[in-house]
């Protein structure tokens, strides 16, 4: 910041990556009370392509962009409890993800061990291996495979629980914090905590950067793309940009309601009349929710 300052009066400053690491320099410099907005990196069959890349034709990218105001976006304040929930959200989804490698694991490990263990625990319900498994006598010579197998399912076993509880811990915490903000969004047919966390992580503390539920879908993946120029029929495809976690979110509440919800039933039946697929009904309600549930985003802290 004395660097810049040495240079004449500064317009703002252009950083990459502000929700990952320029994130400790975007807060830096909100505190000094700068105007900062986050800069899209150059194209790789573009610009990239015919001027090369190194640190300083990056910043005379970040700097034009700056000073022209194109491609830019307000960075998110992460500052908050919805940078709380994100947080929080990405160890809970880490700890999922490790719970089903180690159940992946424990059922290839079943197939191989000895075929009287095997037929012990091949036929038992996930919930029944997993006690059966925590619970194998694992004394004797490890160098045996029978004793090894058997201590490789216990420890395996012992990993899940471990898991499992740590998992509970991080379901709760992300609740009552979901609840908190964003209350009416939780009330919403098919919104479960986890959609709602996804939401609000991708808007950011300060949700007024947001600026239309327009801008929403779109950076949520769910606005329509046009598909064709000139006389053509009008179609429009899926965007295939944004925040593809949140449309991941927005994807479950629409199968949600298709399969559930009367209203969107009956939309999918009319809809389905007049001849559109089930990709394009499933656009055009991932659409709706976006709208829907940008409204009730909570107010910026």
């Amino acid at each position: 910041m004395e660097w810049a300052s040495s240079l004449g009066k500064i317009h703002g400053f252009g950083v990459e990556g502000c929700g990952s690491y320029g994130q400790g320099l975007a807060r830096f410099l909100r505190r000094h009370e700068l105007l900062v907005r986050e800069v899209a990196r150059p194209s790789r069959k573009g610009e990239r392509r015919l001027s090369g890349k190194s640190d300083a034709i990056d910043a005379e990218h970040a700097a034009r962009q700056m000073l022209t105001g194109t491609g830019m976006a307000t960075p998110k304040a992460a500052d908050g409890e919805i940078e709380a929930i994100r947080l929080l959200k990405i160890t809970r989804d880490t700890a999922v993800k490790a719970q089903t490698t180690t159940m992946i694991t424990i059922k290839a490990v079943v197939v191989t061990v000895d075929h009287d263990l095997r037929d012990q625990l091949a036929e038992l319900t996930n919930d029944k291996l997993i006690v059966a498994c925590s619970q194998l006598d694992t004394t004797g010579r490890i160098g045996d495979p029978d004793v090894a197998a058997r201590h490789s399912l216990a420890a395996l076993a012992t990993r899940w629980l471990s898991l499992h509880e740590e998992i509970k811990t991080h379901t709760g915490q992300l609740e009552a914090l979901t609840k908190r903000l964003a209350p009416q969004m939780i009330d919403r047919f098919g919104v479960g905590f986890d959609t709602a966390a996804e939401l609000l992580a991708a808007a950011g503390d300060n949700t007024d950067r947001v600026h239309s539920e327009a801008a929403f879908a779109k950076l949520c993946g769910a606005c329509p793309i046009p598909a064709g120029s000139g006389k053509t029929s009008g179609r429009h495809r899926l965007n295939r940009g944004g925040n593809r976690q949140a449309n991941a979110a927005l994807y479950r509440v629409v199968i949600v309601r298709m399969r559930w919800h009367p209203p969107t039933i009956a939309y999918v039946n009319r809809r389905t009349e007049q001849g559109l697929s089930k990709q394009d009904i499933i656009r055009c309600l991932k659409r709706f929710v976006a709208r829907e549930l940008y409204h009730l985003l909570p107010e910026p802290t």
